[in-house]
């Protein structure tokens, strides 16, 4: 009986990955309420348990994918993988209302500026004082900081070896994990309970899944608001990433 539900499993691999999906979110949902009452959302629950299963998957295995390593778990590759990811991300825009975007106006584009640029200065401060003083490290690890997407497009449009890619991807999590913690004991204080400052909001940490957890937490009907401009941000990171910031830094550096 176990060999048949492993073969199964194992042929309806994107079934299976979604079926442990739902299972891991529904525990990190569980956690959440029952252990933190909220505070702490159960999307970076899911985020933290991920990655330790991933960390498992490869000690385990000894293998570089995390848990697509395991045979039983390979659909997983394909549920992360760029299609289904990009989709999640445009996905979260839908249901923001065009009258609400409109009033954020100047603020919401100065707010995908700055927080592009913001972000990615600090990232490649910090990639510099850990001794990252190449030019290309320093890019791709500061646009790592952008959003964990941003630093891998980044790295491959300007040469990085894969260490620094992979460093860049881990700077975007921490970002992201950090937000969808923080904001929610921060939201009163910085008046985040409206369409306009989500989306300020989104503008400034881009970061996707940071802030479509932590608006969740705040008050579910903000989040298609700040997934619209995060969404952007992330877009316009890729932009600048390889070229803007890419030019800057050299002309700094170089």
């Amino acid at each position: 009986m176990y060999d048949i539900l492993v073969q199964v499993m194992t042929k309806n691999g994107l079934l299976t990955a979604f079926a442990v999906v739902g299972l891991t979110m529904w525990i990190s949902y569980y956690l959440s309420a029952r252990l933190t009452r909220g505070h702490l959302h159960g999307s970076a629950l899911a985020i933290m348990i991920g990655l330790l299963l991933a960390y498992m998957a490869g000690a385990a295995t000894g293998g570089t994918k995390g848990v697509v390593d395991l045979k039983l778990l390979s659909g997983m590759g394909l549920l992360g993988g760029a299609m289904l990811r990009d989709f999640a991300i445009v996905s979260t825009a839908y249901g923001a209302s065009l009258s609400d975007m409109r009033r954020c106006g100047l603020s919401g584009i100065v707010a995908l500026v700055l927080g592009v640029v913001l972000s990615f200065v600090i990232g490649a401060g910090v990639a510099y004082a850990f001794g990252y003083t190449d030019v290309v490290s320093m890019t791709t690890i500061g646009a790592g900081a952008v959003t964990y997407i941003v630093g891998p497009v980044t790295g491959a449009a300007i040469g990085a070896s894969s260490d620094v890619v992979a460093l860049s991807i881990a700077a975007g999590l921490v970002k992201s994990v950090l937000v969808m913690v923080g904001a929610p004991f921060f939201a009163k204080a910085i008046g985040l309970d409206n369409p306009r400052t989500a989306m300020v909001y989104g503008g400034m940490m881009g970061t996707t899944s940071g802030v479509c957890g932590s608006l969740a937490a705040i008050d579910p009907k903000l989040v298609p608001y700040g997934a619209m401009t995060s969404t952007f941000y992330t877009g316009l990171g890729c932009l600048m990433g390889p070229s803007v910031l890419f030019f800057a830094t050299r002309a700094l550096f170089a």
